[in-house]
């Protein structure tokens, strides 16, 4: 997909939602250093960074009454919510998007390893490879995110959401993913992104089309 065609789609979907402006940023920055430790080649990195800028795709056509009601929501409005990842699978596929990455990381990011995720079930390793991984970012980002019900962001913030994940390693994450990105937590290479990209930060200005090698050019730049 071309990268005006994903920044054009990502402002709609900021515009749609409110909140998903500096999350978009954030799980961008994480499952590329997520793939530079795990030595993932640069082409696939310019596949995934797209991809996981777009993972939220279908809230796009979700209710905005819904996505940005203050307060719990009701299980009919969660229901509709749930509705986001087929939405968005769906409009990409319209849109004539073959990307296997794409598709895939927006349809199943919030399947779960014991099956009891949406939309379709799936359990363990029948989750494809990446949505395994990007359940557990979208996840940790989620839980260290000021929402009207939680204020507190940064390092505090991230080591409960560790413990949480971890807790639910082998239940509704992955293992290995689990694992995977507790230790970069641990090794102190997301400390970067928690102190520079967090809700209390003005995000900076920039494309989701970041060089595949600069992750650590930029840490050390913002350090």
């Amino acid at each position: 997909m071309a990268p005006d065609l994903v920044q054009a789609l990502v402002k709609a979907i900021e515009i749609k939602d409110l909140s998903t402006a500096a999350h978009t940023w954030r799980v961008v920055l994480y499952a590329r250093t997520l793939c530079e430790e795990f030595g993932v080649d640069r082409e696939t990195i310019a596949r995934i960074t797209p991809a996981a800028a777009l993972h939220d795709l279908g809230k796009i056509d979700i209710p905005p009454e819904i996505l940005q009601k203050p307060g719990r929501l009701t299980d009919e409005e969660f229901a509709v919510i749930k509705t986001h990842t087929a939405i968005g699978h769906e409009r990409l596929l319209r849109m004539g998007e073959d990307d296997e990455i794409m598709l895939n990381l927006v349809r199943f990011h919030h399947e779960r390893w014991d099956g009891l995720g949406y939309p379709d079930g799936l359990c363990a390793e029948d989750i494809p490879e990446g949505a395994r991984y990007f359940g557990v970012i979208d996840t940790f980002d989620a839980l260290t995110s000021v929402r009207p019900y939680r204020q507190e962001v940064g390092i505090e913030a991230a080591h409960k959401a560790i413990e949480e994940i971890q807790r639910c390693s082998g239940e509704r994450y992955c293992p290995e993913a689990a694992e995977a990105f507790a230790n970069l937590f641990r090794t102190g290479k997301l400390d970067w992104i928690l102190d520079y990209f967090n809700d209390k930060q003005q995000l900076p200005d920039f494309s989701p089309e970041l060089p595949t090698d600069g992750i650590e050019k930029q840490s050390k730049r913002l350090g």
